[in-house]
């Protein structure tokens, strides 16, 4: 019995042993594997994508020159939206500006800025004003005097996945030696002497937390916390704190310390700027400090590694005081450890943070933005555009965009405050208003609205409603005239032209119509400008007939209307539906003597690393003889001078314009196209559900169109047309564009007798 017991005894001993065996083997795999699974983690993220850039929109860069008006508010505005900050003494440092005087003198230190294809390398400058005029460009530096200087394009708005975050990777040796011991002083002094986990800054951690009763202190190393920040999140558990002592382990065998310390300086979240979050160094210099690391003072680098532990807590702009606090704290600290001197540390201390607003990064051209991601949809992925930190550089101008949405916006509720049927019940169908820029010379969209507020309704008017055009419609009729000149045999046209202006009836086919004027009023004989200057419904229509309703929709084309035309009379006056920016383009062969140009939206497209990717380019074609352009502009500026849209001048806007009223006879749409040498700009008004507006191109478009304009233009000199050489009609009057002397056709003759 004892003999049978032992030998069960020694067999089961044998037994339990090879189960530990086991279980030690498979602990030990499974041990080995996990490590493994978890150095494929920190490797993957080391060598792969470790962050993501959102593509950054860009606007025009802004020229100035001798001779522009310029107001030193708007300069104070827009530097400090460019990050620069005001200088009490002439600018030593890039970023720095100051104004002199009574507003005589601003003295500048530019940014250094990677345009595409070029690095522009700041340098001080000084522009001396007269009058509000600027009247001499000179730098600082070597007192060379500039024709012309351009300030950075602003940046508009990023394109975000989910995340918002704001980010520019540097590398180890981009960053000063300074801000790197700073930042090791704080959070990790042992980084060079530790592999990844630091028993005694857990010890020391350890004791103080004992001595206080609570956590005054983490033991944590920085490859730690990069551990946490990359791949673990905030939760404290027994659990993550295991996980991340291991992968920080696993880190320092894979990688070197350099190579961690520069993935930290980039990772680091240091702040907020309202819905986006600032990390890494480079980021946090720029939205504190307005510098980059290298222009950064004892004192600023230790605001900056003071933030690390708690940044909404020490963020200088939430309050000055505890931001101080902690920095003196950290001042003293670097003093301690030998890293500055007890002069560098008393310097320091007297150093003051100056208050001031962040500037928000705001989409402050919503409409725009979405027109541009739509085009780059083409060409460039989703995951591209919020992940690979594409730099766009487009055609708006900020300024202009600012003064349409302030004209488009202040214009509809005007027009709801004078016409109380304008003011609807239901928010759905408020009334609406588009309005588009364009620089009828290049094709730039400058400025963009596409609604009266983006926050309501993203729907982009300007590019995407179709809608009937009306008598805005009705040069292209004029344009078809003069080029082909009658089908029926009745000789060419002109603006002296006579032509009928009274009810009739059109035949087509099986089917009759009969155009009517607006206010039901005829004149008889007129000529071309006048029906023109007037709106005359049923002399265009003739002119429409006379000439071939299909020479007219080609005509459309060929200025570069897209959407479908159907081959009806009523096509005449406008009754089919196009986008304003179609129209907006189609106008801009009329400002540019006969030359179209293709709308241009996008510049240039760089990747991260500033190579370009693209560069879009002006695209001109000539679709119209000079002539007939010229002949048609001036009727347009008898348009505004004496005709539908000489409210123009009562609303007090007097440069040289020209332009078109627009009103559908179902008075659903209202109108005006119009342009001056430098600017065209289409408004259109209505409602989106097709309510009845009840008013014309001249009482509801036309003083929104005078309103922006009168801002837009304001800094600008007072230029006139510029007529190309042989192009006038002959015996013009170069104001006017009117022509002396008896009509050209044998109609007219016998009329005039």
């Amino acid at each position: 019995m004892k003999r049978g017991f032992k030998r069960f005894l020694i067999r089961f001993l044998k037994i339990v042993a090879a189960l530990l065996v086991v279980l030690g083997l498979a602990g030990a795999a499974l041990g080995a594997w996990y490590v493994s699974h978890l150095s494929g983690v920190v490797k993957a993220k080391f060598e792969g994508r470790k962050w993501e850039f959102p593509s950054k929109i860009y606007a025009d860069s802004k020229i100035i020159y001798p001779g522009m008006y310029l107001s030193t508010d708007e300069v104070r505005d827009k530097l400090r939206r460019l990050g620069y900050r005001v200088s009490k003494a002439r600018p030593r440092t890039k970023g720095e500006y100051r104004i002199l005087g009574k507003n005589a003198v601003i003295e500048v230190y530019l940014h250094d800025f990677r345009y595409p294809l070029r690095d522009f390398r700041g340098f001080p400058v000084r522009i001396s004003l007269k009058s509000g005029t600027i009247h001499r460009i000179q730098r600082l530096d070597d007192n060379e005097v500039l024709p012309s200087l351009e300030l950075e394009p602003e940046l508009v708005t990023g394109f975000y996945d989910r995340v918002r975050e704001q980010r520019r990777v540097v590398r180890l040796d981009e960053v000063p030696a300074r801000v790197r011991k700073t930042v090791l002083a704080v959070e990790d002094e042992r980084f060079y002497y530790h592999r990844g986990v630091d028993p005694v800054a857990v010890m020391r951690a350890f004791l103080a937390n004992v001595r206080r009763g609570g956590v005054v202190q983490g033991g944590s190393t920085l490859t730690q916390q990069l551990m946490k920040n990359f791949f673990l999140g905030s939760e404290r558990t027994l659990e993550r704190k295991v996980k991340e002592a291991l992968m920080a382990l696993i880190t320092e065998w894979l990688y070197t310390k350099d190579q961690i310390l520069e993935n930290y300086l980039n990772e680091i979240y240091l702040g907020q700027n309202g819905a986006q979050g600032i990390f890494g160094i480079w980021e946090a210099a720029r939205f504190y400090f307005v510098k980059e690391p290298e222009q950064l003072t004892v004192g600023e680098t230790a605001l900056l590694a003071g933030l690390i532990r708690a940044p909404n807590r020490y963020s200088p702009y939430r309050s000055a005081g505890e931001a101080t606090r902690r920095r003196n704290v950290v001042l003293a600290k670097l003093v301690s450890d030998g890293i500055i001197t007890r002069r560098a540390y008393e310097h320091a201390l007297q150093e003051v943070f100056e208050k001031r607003e962040p500037v928000r990064l705001t989409n402050s051209a919503p409409y725009f933005t979405d027109y541009v991601k739509k085009e780059l949809a083409e060409h460039y992925s989703e995951d591209t555009l919020t992940a690979e930190g594409l730099r766009i550089f487009t055609s708006l101008d900020l300024e202009i965009q600012q003064a349409a949405e302030k004209a488009l916006s202040e214009g509809l509720a005007r027009l709801e405050k004078d016409y109380r049927h304008l003011r609807k019940t239901a928010k759905q169908d408020d009334l609406e208003g588009a309005l588009v820029v364009i620089k009828p010379q290049t094709g730039e969209i400058k400025a963009m609205v596409g609604g009266r507020d983006y926050g309501k309704s993203q729907f982009n008017r300007v590019a995407q409603a179709k809608r009937q055009p009306g008598s805005v419609f009705k040069p292209f009729v004029y344009l078809a005239a003069l080029t082909h000149g009658s089908a029926q045999g009745s000789g060419s046209y002109d603006s002296t032209t006579y032509v009928e202006d009274t009810p009739f009836t059109w035949s087509y086919g099986e089917k009759e119509w009969a155009p009517q004027n607006y206010n039901r009023s005829y004149e008889g004989w007129v000529t071309l400008r006048e029906a023109m200057e007037k709106s005359l419904n049923a002399a265009t229509a003739r002119i429409a007939q006379d000439v071939g309703i299909g020479k007219v929709r080609e005509m459309a084309y060929r200025m570069g209307i897209q959407s479908r035309l159907p081959l009806l009379p009523s096509l005449s006056l406008g009754a089919v539906e196009v986008t304003p920016l179609e129209m907006a383009g189609a106008y801009s062969a009329l400002a540019n003597n006969g030359v179209r140009t293709h709308l241009l939206s996008i510049k240039n497209v760089l990747d991260r690393d500033g190579d370009a990717l693209e560069k879009r380019h002006i695209r001109v074609k000539r679709v119209l003889s000079p002539r007939v352009a010229v002949d048609v502009h001036n009727m347009l500026r008898g348009v505004v001078e004496r005709g539908t849209a000489q409210r123009m001048r009562a609303l007090g806007f007097t440069r040289p314009a020209a332009g078109k009223t627009g009103t559908t006879n179902d008075s659903r749409d209202a109108w005006f196209a119009g342009y001056t040498p430098d600017l065209l700009a289409l408004v259109w008004v209505g409602f989106d559900r097709q309510s009845e507006l009840g008013l014309s191109g001249s009482s509801a478009a036309l003083p929104i169109w005078t309103d922006f304009m009168k801002r837009a233009t304001s800094r600008l000199p007072v230029v006139d047309f510029v007529t190309p050489p042989g192009a006038s009609a002959r015996g013009a009057d170069p104001r006017t564009g009117m022509v002396p002397g008896p009509p050209r056709n044998a109609l007219a003759r016998a009329v005039a007798r």
